[in-house]
């Protein structure tokens, strides 16, 4: 497993932007089960209740990446933050059930520090990752495998071009799978954000991986 380093991040958003960054981190995969995470998803499930999502809002960290989801043009009552979003996970399944390892692993690092992280395939990428606008006429991959363009909104993207919406998953270019080895982990911090938060999310979700 590799020390953290910074990605690159668009020249006019880092100016706009003082604080926006994503931090990577390479661990070896590929992923491995680990009851542990499951039970660690299990007991924070235990402690959210129906006001937890609204009481989030008021926290340092949450209340950064909503009042950035405005400044950028999203709604956080529509498109929620991902903190948001794994806890109204919780409250519509009953618990934490996730598809698989790596799932537990990034679910587990968002709900224990509301700092999102994500996976990518390392050896499909041409260069580091960053953040920048989208460009006209780029498309990404969305879960429902449809392709959509949406020119300015922020996305990841490598030297060869955008790999998936900012706080959103790949799921074409650089979408890991079940045997992928390394795993780049890639945290999105903003504005207000401290960085050994971002440090611990990034530790939390390698460590549920077993790197």
């Amino acid at each position: 497993m590799s020390d953290p380093v910074e990605g690159w991040v668009d020249l006019g958003l880092e100016t706009e932007f003082p604080g926006l960054s994503l931090a990577v981190r390479e661990c070896d995969g590929p992923v491995r089960a680990d009851p542990g995470v499951q039970e660690r998803l299990a007991a924070i499930a235990s402690r959210i209740r129906g006001r937890t999502a609204i009481e989030l809002r008021r926290e340092p960290v949450p209340a950064a990446y909503r009042a950035f989801y405005r400044q950028v043009g999203l709604d956080p009552d529509v498109e929620m933050t991902p903190v948001e979003a794994a806890v109204g996970r919780r409250l519509v399944d009953g618990g934490v059930r996730t598809p698989g390892p790596l799932t537990d692993a990034l679910e587990l690092a968002v709900l224990e520090t509301c700092i999102p992280v994500y996976a990518l395939d390392p050896g499909a990428l041409d260069g580091p990752p960053g953040i920048r606008p989208a460009r006209p006429g780029e498309q990404l991959v969305d879960a429902d495998g449809a392709r959509r363009g949406s020119p300015g909104r922020l996305v990841i993207a490598d030297a060869a071009g955008a790999l998936c919406w900012l706080f959103g998953e790949a799921h074409g270019r650089g979408a890991p799978g079940p045997s992928t080895a390394p795993i780049l982990l890639a945290a999105v911090a903003v504005p207000g954000v401290p960085p050994m938060g971002v440090d611990e999310a990034l530790d939390i979700a390698a460590g549920a991986l077993g790197a």
